[in-house]
């Protein structure tokens, strides 16, 4: 039996392409003492029966920066290390049978060209040019990226376990990690079946064993093994060398090699696998065939590519492969324990992600913060109810299958719904809400007005690429907004209290505006990293000489409050508490919000009593409430905090006040609508860990100036004053398209002077500037004139049809502010 050392910096628990990766790249960087632990052997769990294929082009930039890197990595790997990973540059071609999916594909397209990737649009005449043995029978179209490739999945991880033996790394196959050790809120090594290791760093690469082995660390590693089917040819007889096909309209993929097709599905039921555990003995091991599951793709598969109806089966393959629930993989520090990482979760992506995640994760291990935004697949956008066995196999069903859906914009998932509601559900529910998900939170994205109901329209979405049926609707309570009144629901607004004789200090040393203010007063701030980028976006209200409130984003509630408890002081005189689910908000905002509130209560809501930016205990009804005056809409408006217990009474007295004064209910896409029009930022599409907040157009809310903090100055301060002495280099813009027709939605090619510069950050429809706004980054030259800047024609290309727009430093609508200040 292998005896594994008694100590090592790291270790990286499993050995399929991904712990090979994290091990290969720790050493790269130099680190000693790198140790990887495989509970069987090298590529035994799903690695070995991975279809190969290294797509590159992902949802966002830095995603596709990591899979053209894994392209890359794998084109030089057999050079390296000797071991033949039969990495080929074949292309890929995906053909769409809808219009729809052709705009999904076009969009693409046009997206990867600011992503530095190569992309064709392809006619269907152009379509069989490529792949003549596709029946193009209802193609409407494809894309044809030529850098695309296939590999052999089992020597990829072989050729990186090599090369991370090259580089001085330690890999030890029969042996299984049975615990992992902690202390002081910090991992201190493994227990394995031959004893303990002790470890400055802990990778949990586990795979499908991902969860269980978070589990021991007391870390939520959520992610669910399904069942997924392919099935291999025997030889076609002239079969040429083919690029991989994709027909994600039929959940299809094909793979040719050595002579031969894989076919593979994506089928929209899946079949999760492993409930109650994955068999101790687990090793290159199958599932049981269930051959009328594959049999309906197979059929569509035989027309799709009538050279299968003569071909024998020579292989019929089913095995485990773990999924997410939000369909992107976990990579990172865990939010509750120092130094604890993951890399688990790979949704059926984990050949072509592999050598990209690898790399980002080892760097950063090594800098101790991520390398590029990688919040696409921080673990800590994830919740910790998320790692419930029982909505894991509920959401498995659907994810496996919405790798190859129609990506509709605003599309919700129908699976493990109702995990977490507002005080207010039902009562939005009764008044027509249709409800989106995000964070387990069910929101009331739009309203269906009961004459819509009448003509027996129903609250649900029917999606497209265009004006979806929910449009009007929206428009309606946008306009609600602007000209009388509209009543959100944001109850789901994380919640964090700071109390103690140092939560100021604290609160100072993370924040770089300056919330040493009175009790009462509302800051709007940036918590940085060292580099000056933005890791949350928030607000922070002080409540007394020694308690603050924290407020923000539902989905990014893991992730500041990980960021805000990392950053306490060992010592410090405060308490952190998450009392997100304590209070309802209710945010009336438009030009009659007074008139709605001042009825209902006796203080005073006039503007020299209350001004923008302050917060007070009012009485409310028979209730009472704590009125936030802020706005994210760009009206006046108060946001009430109201306990759950006196939630719904309020909200009726409000609603009751509102109806002479043109109150309407309104959604999460009317929010938008009205935030973009305002320039406002969106925190993980907008702004990020990677955009430097001056940039960002964030320098009025930074104060490098503010008394230093009992525990430093500010984090990212020295970064701040650097970037104001050497200048700009992106700045970021407000569009909006001349033409009222198209729409935009994100990461749409922003055109300066007829030149791709950038591309569309988050897009919505601006109902009251009558078009669609988006904001975006462009680069500028050192010592540029905004006047110049703006001087320049932009233009963007929607879905390959160039549209003209109109570019704003400052905010299109109200730009001085004067409407919320009122």
């Amino acid at each position: 039996m292998v005896e594994p050392p008694r100590q090592a910096r790291v270790v990286v628990i499993g050995g399929g392409v991904i712990g090979c990766s994290v091990a290969y790249h720790l050493a790269g960087l130099g680190w000693r003492d790198v140790l990887l632990l495989e509970r069987k052997q090298l590529t035994s769990g799903t690695t070995w029966h991975a279809a190969g294929l290294i797509g590159q082009l992902r949802a966002t930039y830095n995603m596709t920066r990591l899979a053209k890197y894994s392209a890359e990595l794998y084109d030089r790997l057999e050079a390296e290390t000797g071991v033949a990973t039969g990495y080929r540059k074949c292309g890929s071609l995906a053909v769409a049978l809808t219009v729809d999916r052709f705009e999904e594909l076009r969009r693409g397209a046009a997206m990867a060209g600011t992503f530095g990737l190569e992309a064709h649009v392809l006619s269907t005449a152009e379509c069989l040019e490529r792949y003549p043995l596709l029946n193009a029978d209802g193609v409407v179209g494809g894309v044809f990226l030529p850098t695309d490739g296939q590999a052999d999945p089992a020597n990829i991880a072989l050729g990186l376990a090599k090369g991370a033996r090259q580089r001085g790394a330690t890999i030890l196959e029969h042996v299984k990690v049975t615990g992992v050790t902690a202390r002081d809120g910090r991992v201190t090594g493994v227990e394995t079946e031959q004893g303990p290791v002790a470890a400055e760093y802990v990778v949990n690469c586990a795979g499908m064993w991902g969860r269980e082995v978070g589990r021991m660390a007391g870390v939520d590693v959520p992610l669910q093994a399904c069942e997924h089917f392919y099935v291999v040819t025997e030889p076609i007889a002239g079969l040429p060398r083919l690029p991989v096909l994709r027909v994600p309209d039929e959940c299809a993929y094909y793979k040719e090699d050595a002579g031969k097709i894989l076919l593979g599905c994506f089928e929209p039921v899946a079949k999760p696998w492993g409930m109650d555990g994955i068999p101790d003995e687990f090793c290159f091991d199958q599932l049981p065939e269930d051959f009328a599951h594959f049999e309906p793709i197979l059929e569509q598969a035989i027309r799709r590519f009538p050279a299968l109806e003569s071909a024998g089966i020579h292989t019929f393959f089913n095995g485990p492969e773990s999924f997410t629930p939000d369909d992107r993989y976990l990579l990172g520090e865990a939010p509750n324990l120092r130094n604890f990482y993951v890399a688990a979760g790979f949704n059926s992506i984990g050949i072509q992600s592999a050598g990209g995640a690898g790399k980002a994760l080892a760097e950063w291990m090594d800098a101790g913060e991520p390398p590029m935004d990688l919040g696409d697949v921080d673990i800590r956008r994830m919740q910790p109810f998320q790692a419930n066995k029982t909505y894991l196999v509920a959401r498995a069903r659907e994810a496996l299958g919405l790798l190859y859906a129609d990506h509709f914009p605003y599309r919700q998932v129908a699976t493990a719904r109702g995990v977490r509601s507002s005080p207010l559900h039902e009562r939005l529910a009764a008044r027509g809400a249709c409800f989106g998900e995000t964070a387990g939170w069910e929101r009331a994205n739009w309203f269906l007005p009961p004459e819509a109901a009448a003509r027996g329209e129903a609250a649900e979405y029917r999606y497209s690429w265009g004006r979806q049926n929910w449009f009007a609707h929206s428009a309606a309570e946008h306009r609600a907004v602007r000209e009388a009144c509209g009543l959100f629901d944001l109850s789901s607004f994380a919640k964090f209290r700071v109390e103690g004789p140092d939560a100021e200090a604290l609160l100072q040393l993370v924040s770089a505006n300056d919330v040493a203010v009175p009790v009462g007063r509302c800051v709007y701030t940036q918590w940085l990293n060292r580099r000056g980028g933005i890791e949350a976006d928030l607000t922070v209200t002080r409540l007394s000489e020694t308690a603050f409130l924290v407020v923000t984003a539902a989905a990014h509630q893991t992730r500041d409050l990980a960021w805000l408890r990392r950053h306490l002081p060992e010592g410090a005189r405060c308490a952190i508490i998450d009392v997100t689910a304590a209070e309802a908000v209710i945010a009336v905002m438009g030009p009659n919000a007074r008139a709605v509130l001042q009825p209902l209560t006796p203080q005073d809501l006039g503007n020299e009593a209350f001004p923008f930016g302050t917060a007070r205990e009012i009485e409310i009804g028979m209730g009472l409430a704590r009125a936030h005056r802020l706005s994210y809409v760009g009206e006046l408006g108060w946001e009430l905090y109201v306990s759950a217990d006196m939630a719904r009474h309020v909200f009726d007295a409000v609603l009751e006040s509102g109806a002479a004064h043109g109150l309407r209910l309104c959604g999460m896409h009317a929010l938008d609508s009205c935030r973009i029009e305002k320039a406002y930022r969106h925190y993980g599409h907008d702004i990020s860990g990677e955009d430097h907040v001056l940039e960002a157009g964030l320098g009025f809310a930074v104060k490098t100036g503010k008394p230093r903090s009992a525990f430093g100055d500010f984090v990212g301060r020295e970064a701040v004053l650097r970037r104001r002495e050497a200048g700009l280099e992106n700045r970021l813009l407000q569009f909006r398209l001349t033409d009222p027709g198209p729409l935009l939605y994100h990461n749409e090619p922003i055109l300066r002077d007829g030149r791709p510069v950038g591309r569309i950050s988050s897009g919505a429809y601006g109902h009251w500037l009558g078009g669609a706004v988006g904001l975006g980054y462009v680069p500028c030259r050192a010592g540029e004139p905004v006047e110049g800047l703006l001087s320049s024609a932009f233009s963007v290309d929607v879905a390959g049809t160039i549209v003209s727009a109109e570019a704003s430093l400052h905010p299109l609508y109200d730009p001085t502010g004067a409407r919320m200040r009122a």
